[in-house]
């Protein structure tokens, strides 16, 4: 068997990090690899935010599980939440982090739906939120 290089062992953390189900553990010059339990994807909270629908700045906002299943692409950004602007939906992104952005906002990553579209109608300053097209 040839001798574990570090760049091999690189090699195949990146594989399994990309695989998303297995942990690497270094061992001295050798590494070991385990395949993540139940526990590893209980870690991970997937549920959806909470729904809101409030007035913020004068402009009605809302936040839901969106019909279904999520965005037009299938799923989507937005895991499966959808985020309306006085009845027009802005598109919004989950994050890997959990962070959330939108089409408004992108560079600036908040903490939830609610904040993302607080941000966007900060950000509109007063504009129509233009409906963004499906591709």
């Amino acid at each position: 068997m040839p001798e574990l290089s570090r760049r091999r062992a690189l090699t195949a953390a990146a594989a399994l990090a990309a695989a998303g189900t297995t942990t690497v553990i270094a061992a001295g010059p050798a590494a070991a690899v385990t395949t993540a339990g139940p526990a590893a994807a209980d870690a991970h909270d997937h549920g959806l935010p909470e729904p809101f629908d409030e007035v913020y700045q004068g402009r009605r906002i809302q936040g839901r599980a969106a019909a279904g299943g999520g965005h037009h692409h299938g799923g989507g950004h937005g895991d499966g939440y959808a985020v309306f602007v006085d009845g027009v939906e802005l598109h919004v992104m989950r994050n890997a982090d959990g962070t959330w952005i939108s089409v408004v906002s992108h560079y600036a990553p908040v903490a939830d739906p609610r904040a993302a579209a607080r941000a966007a109608v900060d950000e509109l300053q007063g504009a129509r939120l233009v409906p963004f097209p499906a591709n």
